[in-house]
């Protein structure tokens, strides 16, 4: 979630009053840098995983109720509520963060074209590509996924009867679901703003190593 509002849009045509267009450029290339830090910055990575994080706690404490109903322990009418309003707590906050962080990305798009309409600076625009940060979103969010269907999977397929309650396998499920959803917003983030950058940018010199 971000912190600071975004930068603003260009002012409309007839509201300019950069002298000159160094000025114009120099506006234009502090707008779009901000505008690449706050979407696809390490901080955002971070902060992506710990609303996931701060999810799976949430759903974990919304599985021990049913896990106290299973084991017949009377504590359950007075643990049980306790548990459900915190779990609620750390899951709904979590959620709203995630929503508003997509948002905000849709609106800092909506940003950056409005800035790159401005004129066209190649030599500055390139940096708007950032394939090192646009391959950490990936490799971070496949790794997510997979571990998010790993544990869901596993938790179906192996709970034995007897051992795994009811309460153990929508717990495995539920926090694998929630790891491959937050890999899947990570996996559509970085292939969004790949096929942002071809199509605005369009594709990237090809250096001859010699």
């Amino acid at each position: 979630m971000p912190r600071r509002t975004l930068p603003p849009p260009p002012p409309p045509a007839y509201l300019r009053t950069w002298p000159d267009r160094n000025a114009l450029l120099y506006d234009r290339g502090m707008a779009l840098e901000e505008l690449r830090r706050r979407t696809l910055g390490v901080h955002r990575i971070l902060l992506l995983w710990l609303f996931a994080f701060g999810c799976v706690i949430g759903w974990a404490l919304l599985t021990v109720p049913l896990e106290m109903i299973e084991d017949h322990d009377p504590m359950a009418f007075v643990m049980g509520p306790v548990c459900a309003v915190l779990g609620l707590g750390a899951l709904a906050p979590s959620v709203f963060g995630v929503v508003v962080g997509i948002r905000s990305d849709r609106k800092a798009r909506e940003l950056t074209d409005s800035w790159l309409a401005l004129d066209a600076h190649p030599a500055s625009d390139s940096a708007l590509r950032s394939p090192g940060l646009s391959l950490c979103w990936l490799l971070s969010s496949l790794l997510g996924c997979a571990l998010g269907l790993w544990a869901s999977f596993a938790a179906a397929a192996y709970a034995e009867p007897g051992r795994d309650s009811y309460s153990d396998v929508a717990l495995g499920m539920g926090a694998g679901l929630i790891l491959w959803v937050t890999g899947l917003i990570g996996v559509i983030k970085a292939t969004g703003h790949y096929r942002w950058a071809v199509r605005k940018l369009g594709p990237a010199p090809v250096r001859n190593g010699r």
